[in-house]
């Protein structure tokens, strides 16, 4: 499913390492903000991880499952990929 991820994390290690995390899953289209195609087992990964190793106090994690159709018809003003360049296949 197609997932947008954005995260707002204090500390600068932590951030530093869930960002690592993220890159394994999708691609960066902002600075705090990931684009991906997930499946359930991921998206739990995601929550794991966040409950495992952040400080939810004080850290926020959000993740939205957004429509193939939902995707196309973003808009996107200034520099930056479409979700669209995202596609790849494993053979």
């Amino acid at each position: 499913m197609n997932t947008v991820i954005t995260y707002d994390i204090v500390s600068n290690k932590q951030r530093s390492k869930f960002h690592k995390f993220l890159k394994e899953l999708g691609v960066r289209s902002q600075y705090s903000v990931f684009e991906c195609r997930l499946d359930p087992t991921e998206v739990r990964l995601i929550r794991h991880y966040c409950r495992d190793n952040l400080n939810l106090q004080e850290d926020s994690v959000r993740i939205y499952r957004a429509c193939s159709r939902c995707m196309a018809q973003a808009e996107i003003q200034g520099r930056g990929i479409t979700f669209s360049q995202l596609d790849w296949v494993i053979i």
